[in-house]
């Protein structure tokens, strides 16, 4: 599973998300074990990241908890696989939910 956010985490940081964090949350939430956290651009930039990012998913085996049939317009996709949640947000949203200040007990293994 480790494996697997890593690589995620890789491949979103190679499609220009930016600041992507990959924070370790074992132990420490009862519903999953790793956030991934990434800053994209723009809202075309979001529907592109999220269709590279549901590729390399089924590319790893990893199988999705939710399927969204329009990716959202608020700015903020969330990609739930279980043992890893991904949140994909434009600049404001980030800064507006802070979600690395919510989660700071978790151990950061990703920074980029």
């Amino acid at each position: 599973m480790k494996r697997a956010a890593l690589a995620l985490a890789e491949e979103i940081s190679s499609h220009k998300g930016e600041n992507t964090v990959l924070i370790d949350l074992t132990g420490k939430s009862s519903w999953t074990d790793y956030f991934l956290i990434s800053t994209v651009n723009s809202l075309g930039h979001l529907k592109g990241m999220v269709r590279n990012v549901k590729e390399r998913l089924a590319e790893l085996g990893v199988e999705l908890l939710q399927r969204h049939k329009r990716i959202g317009e608020d700015g903020w996709e969330l990609i739930d696989c279980g043992f890893l949640v991904i949140h994909l947000m434009t600049k404001e949203m980030r800064d507006f939910y802070d979600l690395e200040r919510l989660w700071f007990e978790g151990d950061v293994i990703f920074r980029e």
